[in-house]
This record gives C-alpha cells, sequence and structure tokens, in this order.
C-alpha cells in the first residue's frame, strides 16, 4: 500500500537516508544510551536555564518537505539542516515544546545544557537524540577548540522557517 502513497513513499526514503547517515541500525540502538541525561540528574519539572545568545553558528538547509494534507497534518515542513557551531560557538537557548527534532553529531562534541537535566549533557560524534516534549529548553555550546557539525531534523510551521536560529 505504500507504494501507491507518494508522501508515504517519501518518508519511507527520508528513513533509509537518515538510517544510511547514522550506519545502520545499530547506531540508533546505541544512540538511546550515549549522550543522555544521567538517570540520578533527570529532573521531573524543568529547571531555569540561561538564555543563551546564537554565536558562531552557520546553519543550511539541506532538504525540506511540505507535509500539509499528508496524514492531515497542517501546515508544516520536515527540514534537515547542517549546523557548523564555531570553536566557542553557542547554539542558543530554544524550546522544543511545539517542534520535534532529532540531531545526529557528525563531528566533534557539543555541551548540551538542559531545563531537564541537572548536570550538562556531553554529545560526541556518532550519537543522536532525540528533542520533543513539554519543558524541553536547552541550549549548546562547542568548547572543544574545533568546528564541530550536526545535522537537524525537525518539524516546523512556515513562521519558523523565516527565523534563522530556529
Amino acid at each position: 500500500m505504500c507504494n501507491t502513497l507518494p508522501a508515504a513513499k517519501l518518508l519511507l526514503r527520508c528513513v533509509a537516508v537518515v538510517a544510511a547517515i547514522g550506519g545502520g541500525s545499530g547506531m540508533f540502538i546505541n544512540a538511546a544510551h550515549a549522550g543522555a541525561c544521567p538517570a540520578d540528574k533527570v529532573l521531573g519539572k524543568p529547571r531555569q536555564i540561561e538564555n543563551a545568545p546564537d554565536v558562531g553558528v552557520e546553519r543550511e538547509i539541506l532538504s525540506m518537505v511540505k507535509l500539509k494534507g499528508w496524514r492531515g497534518v497542517g501546515d508544516l515542513y520536515l527540514r534537515t539542516r547542517r549546523l557548523t557551531v564555531s570553536k566557542d560557538g553557542i547554539v542558543p537557548y530554544h524550546e522544543h515544546d511545539d517542534r520535534p527534532s532529532i540531531v545526529t553529531i557528525i563531528t566533534g562534541e557539543l555541551i548540551e545544557h538542559s531545563a531537564l537535566c541537572a548536570v550538562p549533557i556531553l554529545h560526541k560524534a556518532g550519537e543522536t537524540t532525540p528533542e520533543f516534549g513539554i519543558g524541553h529548553a536547552h541550549w549548546w555550546e562547542n568548547k572543544t577548540g574545533a568546528t564541530v557539525v550536526l545535522l537537524s531534523s525537525d518539524v516546523v510551521p512556515p513562521e519558523m522557517m523565516e527565523d534563522p536560529a530556529m
């Protein structure tokens, strides 16, 4: 039945591309345990975190699919971007209450400061992390001394497409 639905074909292709980038399903199984908040540091209630600025981040849209009409989805886009974070760069404070995202670190390491974790979280090359849910607010910093590259796929409404930091 999927072969008769153009949107389903496109979705299957996107899944295949993400799996190829991640090196197959084994990476996603391992990634669930890597770069996560330690179980004893997960917060039940979001904490206040600093509103970090946007510093040294380049964003390039690699691909985008308009989802409007697919399975009753409203006017939303599925977007994949490459973010290049310079030495001492900061991916600014942002929230994921209403913007699901999956991030894969391609090169380098980033430190995540999350409202849902009592300690900073280290994310390394090859790791993938989901970002979504009420209270999920965070910012990332590059303290490695080298440029970091990551891929971010998210679902966004048209008004967020115009904000380069989103």
